[in-house]
């Protein structure tokens, strides 16, 4: 099938996980990612573990769909290579340190149809533009931490670089909207975002509950902060979680664990007694889960139309039947290790893993042959270290 960004050329500078999944996002959507990754040690996520085969998992895990590229940018002729990249590109994305991409040389002001994605740590402007930035970083200095964890166990990062991840979503929206402007004005045009601004975007309620009431919100663990009962809860072997949002859900509760009275009880008579009551709601609930195992109340709940699930491990997640149903673990052609899919579905059709994460300068002959070097340049590039290809 013909994908949405199908003949849509990507640039890929990035490293590590905001970038990368910015353009792995892009790569599912039919765009023809070409990685360019710094000799002699390309992406700085190669070097992290685990290890299958002598690849890094940290690296496999945002990098399908790419074609490698190893060039020395310190040497002209590297940086020549990479300026006739940009001249047959449609997109350029980039999360180096503001200033970077100029000290580069690249003749970007000669390409006003190219759209330019950067991703910085703090942002454009004001007094840590030029501050290198991190994903915990940003979770902390964002807030998320904060609300993240309970007691003594908090500030708590997430467990997952989750910064990055919306990050790097947030980066393929602005090119996706770039590239629709593009067809109306023929203009391309630098969109930005930072870990720290997408860092305090997702805060969502949280922070407007401190805009708009004044209230500092603190971390509440697996319970909802202003809902109740909405989290985690034990049962007679594993926790499940579910979540009462409505009068009507929470009346269908009471009456699907066998314990009606609850919902007649004063301390819970509404949402806000309810949130009130957390901890005695809490107890209550239990003893009356403790009468089946999870995946029984599971099934039970949502029969009673109330959203629950299960909380697994990861062998858990990828065994359960409706993660099998949707496809989300492929191995491509020629690959030995599993991958996630992207999320996106086009026309019915869930995104797909053609190509596998690639090693470093995989494709650096075929890149070069088709931006017109010949096979002596390439050779002379090899020979000289300003490219590389493995083997």
């Amino acid at each position: 099938m013909t994908l949405p960004l199908t003949g849509i050329r990507v640039l890929d500078l990035t490293r590590v996980l905001a970038g990368p999944t910015c353009t792995a996002l892009l790569a599912d959507l039919g765009a023809e990612v070409i990685k360019v990754e710094r000799l002699p040690d390309g992406d700085h996520a190669r070097a992290w573990g685990p290890f299958v085969d002598g690849r890094g998992q940290y690296f496999a895990s945002v990098n399908r769909n790419k074609r490698s590229l190893a060039l020395d940018l310190r040497d002209p002729a590297g940086r020549a290579v990479l300026n006739r990249l940009v001249a047959n590109s449609d997109v350029l994305v980039e999360n180096f340190r503001p200033g970077t991409l100029a000290k580069l040389g690249l003749a970007l002001a000669d390409h006003p149809r190219l759209v330019i994605a950067s991703i910085s740590g703090y942002g454009p402007v004001g007094p840590e533009r030029d501050t290198p930035g991190m994903d915990q970083i940003a979770q902390g200095m964002s807030g998320l931490m904060s609300v993240t964890g309970a007691g003594e166990h908090t500030p708590m990062r997430v467990g997952v670089p989750i910064v990055d991840s919306i990050s790097g979503i947030v980066a393929a929206l602005a090119v996706a909207a770039a590239l629709a402007g593009r067809e109306r004005t023929g203009v391309g045009g630098h969109v930005q975002t930072s870990l720290l601004e997408s860092a305090i975007a997702v805060l969502s309620f949280q922070a407007q509950r401190f805009l708009g009431a004044g209230e500092v919100p603190s971390a509440s663990g697996n319970d909802h902060p202003v809902v109740s009962p909405y989290g985690t809860f034990r049962t007679a072997d594993d926790s499940i979680n579910l979540a009462a949002g409505t009068q009507a859900q929470w009346v269908a509760l009471c009456a699907t664990v066998d314990a009606s009275d609850l919902a007649v009880r004063p301390e819970y008579s509404n949402a806000t007694a309810r949130v009130t009551n957390r901890a005695a709601l809490q107890v209550d609930l239990e003893r009356a889960l403790a009468t089946r195992g999870a995946a029984e109340w599971v099934k039970l709940l949502r029969a009673a139309g109330i959203p629950a699930g299960p909380v697994y491990t990861m062998d858990g997640v990828f065994a359960d039947p409706q993660v099998e149903a949707l496809g989300m673990v492929q191995t491509p052609d020629g690959a030995t290790t599993p991958v996630v899919r992207g999320p996106i579905w086009v026309d019915g059709v869930p995104a797909q893993v053609t190509l596998p994460p690639p090693d470093l300068g995989e494709h650096s002959t075929r890149v070069l042959t088709e931006l017109g070097y010949s096979d002596a340049e390439i050779a002379d590039l090899h020979r000289r270290g300003v490219t590389h290809t493995p083997g």
